[in-house]
């Protein structure tokens, strides 16, 4: 904890000039005081989890999140949960994650659904269990509602197409789940890393998890609390975010 109270303070005041034509501080402070008065409570956000989950594509995103809540004033409070009993839940190379809460939609104001096991196999721990079994897609079927945004990355997208989430949207996930998710009717983008519809966020690839949880970072907190944690993180988000507001 000691590294990152240093990190954290390295780190407070932020980037005042990110090169030629970028914003300056000025801009972000005033994008950071909207995102203040848009959310006064801090920002909740569930990362699902169960057997077989990828441990890059829970980590990164939990590791983001946390460490935004240093730098916004609203604060961010970031736990694993399970759609079944709290339970220790084993990660794709064998790394145990102990889950204390439960699914719990209507206490959230993100949901990040992981990817994991090997798809392509179609065997094992993982998410074609987890299609199989239907506890996770019914979950997130019942789950949509004002004020939440469901996201995934990597091949946790078919869970959410398993859910019927992704029909008739904009949406990406890992390539070689692609034409799976483009022939449930999801709209695939090209190759943006994160594709942004709204109350809908995908993502592609396992290290997508940092572009996508930056991503939604600077979307609900404001770029100046994205750059900190970019910063303190030392890593620069990369690739292309398709936005539903963007030209085609």
């Amino acid at each position: 904890m000691e590294r990152r109270d240093f990190l954290r303070q390295t780190t407070a005041a932020g980037t005042a000039v990110l090169g030629a034509g970028a914003l300056t501080q000025a801009a972000l402070s005033t994008e950071a005081v909207a995102a203040d008065r848009r959310r006064p409570r801090p920002l909740h956000v569930d990362i699902v989890m169960f057997d077989g989950v990828e441990e890059l594509d829970c980590i990164a995103p939990y590791e983001v999140f946390s460490i935004a809540g240093f730098h916004s004033q609203q604060g961010v409070e970031v736990r694993y949960v399970t759609a079944g009993r709290p339970r220790s839940i084993r990660a794709s190379f064998g790394t145990r994650i102990q889950v204390k809460h439960r699914w719990a939609p209507d206490e959230a104001d993100l949901i990040v659904v992981p990817g994991g096991g090997a798809y392509t196999l179609r065997e094992g721990p993982g998410i074609w269990d987890e299609i199989k079994s239907g506890v996770i897609p019914r979950a997130l079927a019942a789950a949509p509602r004002e004020g939440l945004t469901i996201s995934s990355l990597c091949t946790g997208v078919m869970l959410l197409s398993a859910a019927g989430l992704t029909r008739g949207r904009p949406c990406t996930t890992h390539h070689g789940a692609k034409a799976d998710l483009e022939e449930q009717g999801g709209i695939i983008k090209g190759a943006a890393r994160v594709v942004d519809d709204g109350d809908l966020v995908t993502a592609g690839g396992v290290t997508s998890g940092l572009e996508l949880s930056l991503w939604l970072v600077r979307r609900e907190l404001g770029a100046e609390v994205a750059i900190s944690t970019e910063k303190m993180l030392e890593y620069e988000a990369r690739g292309t975010v398709w936005q539903a507001s963007s030209p085609e």
